[in-house]
């Protein structure tokens, strides 16, 4: 546990990466495991990521990154996105892949299923959207604990255009948009913010005991 508070100390939000440092394949992998090994609500999984490695798309992206060069200057920029409709043909292929892996019987699958697709087809498209996104905020925090474990650094990012995003990487056809951006790779030794000490709550204005 202390090894895992101290990398948790080590990270931060990098503001300049070393645009000459490029991340393994080996991390990239772990770090795609990671994300597909997320909770999520019922396990249906409305999330989708996006590893970007490419300078030219990665230039174009700063545009609608409100000009933040960690997306161009990063070894990869993950961006996670949401299912844009969780419709009963999504639902349905989850719980094929519930009897391909586990084997269960449709008898068994076949009533909780009906119900779930009963209860998202009672959900209004901005329910389902801040569901998803929900989903993809719980991905966020996973890859930034494996990134800290990993020595990756990396930047989270709420601050861009979806749209702009959507257009460059295509997404519209994929009935996908992005919703959350995380460049990643190794910090630059110029930037400052590394040295920066953590802001935080004291512990016990953070945390409530009850025995």
């Amino acid at each position: 546990m202390t090894k895992t508070i101290k990398n948790l100390e080590w990270r931060y939000a990098v503001k300049k990466f070393d645009a000459e440092r490029t991340l393994s394949e080996k991390k990239i992998e772990g770090l795609k495991k990671a994300f597909n090994l997320t909770a999520t609500s019922y396990g249906l999984q409305p999330i989708t990521l996006i590893v970007l490695q490419n300078k030219a798309l990665q230039d174009e992206l700063v545009a609608h990154s409100y000009q933040q060069q960690q997306v161009a200057q990063a070894s990869h920029v993950l961006v996670i996105c949401i299912q844009k409709i969780i419709s009963k043909d999504y639902i349905t292929n989850y719980f094929k892949q519930v009897k391909k892996i586990r084997g269960t019987s449709d008898t068994i699958l076949d009533s909780f299923k009906d119900a779930m697709v009963d209860d998202f087809s009672k959900k209004d498209i901005l329910e389902i959207r801040q569901w998803a996104k929900n989903q993809a905020y719980l991905a966020l925090g996973n890859l930034l604990t494996i990134c800290a474990m990993e020595k990756i650094d990396s930047c989270p990012m709420e601050g861009f255009d979806p749209e702009g995003y959507d257009t460059v990487l295509q997404l519209k056809s994929k009935g996908l948009t992005s919703v959350l951006v995380l460049p990643v790779g190794y910090r630059a030794n110029d930037d400052m913010f590394s040295e920066f000490k953590k802001v935080r709550k004291d512990l016990e204005d953070s945390v409530i005991e009850i025995r």
